[in-house]
This record gives C-alpha cells, structure tokens and sequence, in this order.
C-alpha cells in the first residue's frame, strides 16, 4: 500500500507498506526531500516496522523521532518532518484521506439573505455526516447588510449598537471562533469548504488552517495577488491584510472552513459598526482598522464576479469536481435553523 503526503511549501513523501497480524510488515520511505546523513532513511523505515496499523499520526511521529535521536549524530530532514512521514504511512493505510480521494460538490453563488449562509454551514456539514452529501466547495451571495461574529466573541465589545442601527446592519452569530465578518451586498467573497477531518490527519490546527486554503493561494496568483498565510487564520499579501478564516470540526467526522476575503469595503461605515480595539490592531503593526481592509479590487481591477469565477474554475480544475445546488430540504431546515437558533436573542447575545 502507497501513501503520499505534500508538504506545504516543501517535498513530496511517499511510504510503500505491507501489513501482517495487524502491525507494518515492511516500510520504505521515498520522495524529492532531502536527509542528512544518508543512511538515516534506512532509520525511518525501520522506526515504522512493527508499529500497529492502528497507531495514530502522533504515536507513528514519536516513534520515527526516536529512532533518530537514538543515532550518535544528529539527522537533518529538509523539505520534510517526521510528521509528514506519519501522514504519508496512515494515508497508506487508509486512515487517512487526500485531495485525490475525493470528489467535491461544488455550489456557485447564490443570493441569499446571509443569515441563510451560516445556517447552512451547519446544515450542510451534517448532510456530509449522514451521508447524503459529497464533501463540497461554496460560494457565498447576499442581498442584504449583516456583521456576523464569530462564536466566542463579546457581542456588545464587537460592536457598535448604535452604528449599526443607524446603518441598518443586523448582527448574527455563527458556529465557528474567529473575528467579525463586516458583509454588504458584493464588498467581500466568502466560501465554506466542508470536507472530512481525515483530510487534515496528522496537521495541528495552525497547519489544517494553511493546507485547506492552498489552492486559494494559486487562485489569487492568477489574478495577480501575492499572497501568503499569517498563522493561525490571516490571508494577506505585500498590501495588507486580505482576509481570514474559521473553522469548527463536527462529532462526525467533518471538518467546516470558510473565509471571508474583502473585495471593495467601506472602511468608514466598518469603523462605525465595529468596535477593532487597539489590543487587537497590536500585531498588526497598524493604528486603524481602515489600514487592515486590504479590496482585493484595488490590486486586481476585476470585478467581484469575475474573481468568484476564476476562484471557481481553479477549483474545478484542481480537484475532482461535481456541479451541485442546494435541496429544498437543506434550505428548508436552513430556515428552521434561523428561526429556532440564528435569527434569535438568545443565540446572538449568548455572550453578551
């Protein structure tokens, strides 16, 4: 059995395994990657014969490490980690799951009042569960102004009561942490990509954040945007910041991650609806929040739909696709949800 596993700006490693009575047989350790000294590959494959077929990323990284610190000199791995190694060898077994094993839905924009979009990321993440719906890729459209705060945060400290009514802008909650997404009709583009936690086996949450947003990476070099990751949750380019993510890992195996990118925001009225203290700005090497909106308009001069275009045929291109459309039954419990969760008090003053 053969697993690989990408590192993320880095080589690629592949393992070849044979299993017996339930524990690795025989183990060879290949890829682009570059070991110091030589004779050290003959080390991670002797760590993993022997290792139950159960054993976990963790349990599979702490053996090859130990292995190699047991050597009289000290081993250098460029362009790769004991803990890729351990991806590669529970992919192999078929713990694991690459971008290669699956085949995503992919749902275009579609208009909807905003409130719907963070119903539907808790809908559609248990449609994956139950199994009536592929892993999937989404694009967010709205019709109206909305702040939506992350899970955690103080709403009364995340925003202006007063700047917000007087702008009409309504405030919801949703299921994932994170900061305030600012949302009026066609100023940012937002996705939610659902997929199972096996994906992300073996990643700590600060690299599950960056390997499930790779391929926007390349989706922004297209249009012309440089742009990096800035640990845990920040997209930004030489300009600035350009967005942010959040995610939530379901009971049952499913992992949410969506971003809000801004396209052409009103940094102005933003300041007046959201309260962005000086503790926050801190690292950011800014003094205002207007700073930190970086429109991905100013650095492309394209319009909003043909970036979610271009974002959407990257996608398609990338991965293994299918074209898809919401249920009626996945709108109706959406709706259910904003009557009975999001759309209430209760839930959006949970914390106060």
């Amino acid at each position: 059995m053969n697993g690989q596993y990408k590192v993320r700006g880095g080589k690629l490693v592949s393992v070849d395994v044979t299993v017996t009575d339930g524990r690795i047989a025989t183990a060879h350790v290949f890829g682009d990657f570059f070991l110091e000294p030589d004779d050290a590959l003959e080390d991670l494959n002797a760590a993993l014969v022997g290792m139950p077929t159960e054993a976990t990323a963790a349990e599979l990284g702490s053996a090859l490490t130990a292995r190699l610190e047991a050597r009289p000199e000290p081993v250098s791995m460029i362009g790769f980690s004991v803990e890729a190694v351990a991806i590669a060898v529970r992919r192999a077994l078929g713990h694991a799951t690459s971008w290669d094993d699956l085949t995503f839905d992919v749902i275009g924009p579609r208009v909807l009042p905003p409130v719907m979009h963070v119903a539907l990321d808790e809908v559609l993440p248990n449609e994956v569960i139950a199994g009536r719906r592929n892993p999937h890729f989404r694009i967010w459209d709205w019709d109206s102004p909305l702040v939506v705060i992350g899970s955690y945060q103080s709403l009364r400290n995340e925003v202006d009561a007063e700047g917000a009514a007087r702008h009409g802008i309504g405030v919801v909650r949703r299921i994932t942490g994170g900061g305030a997404m600012f949302m009026e009709q066609g100023n940012c583009i937002t996705y939610s990509l659902v997929v199972p936690t096996s994906l992300v086996e073996g990643l700590t949450f600060e690299q599950a954040y960056a390997y499930l947003d790779d391929w926007v990476m390349g989706a922004l070099a297209e249009i012309g945007v440089r742009a990096h990751y800035v640990p845990l949750n920040d997209i930004a380019s030489e300009q600035g910041k350009i967005g942010g993510a959040a995610q939530r890992r379901f009971a049952g195996g499913v992992l949410l991650h969506h971003v809000t990118m801004s396209y052409d925001i009103d940094a102005d009225k933003m300041g007046e609806v959201l309260r962005i203290g000086r503790e926050k700005l801190s690292d950011k090497g800014t003094r205002s929040a207007n700073k930190r909106v970086d429109p991905i308009r100013s650095q492309t001069g394209m319009a909003r739909d043909q970036i979610i275009d271009g974002f959407l045929d990257f996608f398609r291109t990338r991965y293994d696709t299918v074209g898809s459309e919401y249920t009626e039954d996945e709108l109706a419990r959406a709706r259910a949800l904003v009557e009975t969760k999001f759309g209430t008090e209760e839930w959006t003053a949970r914390v106060p």
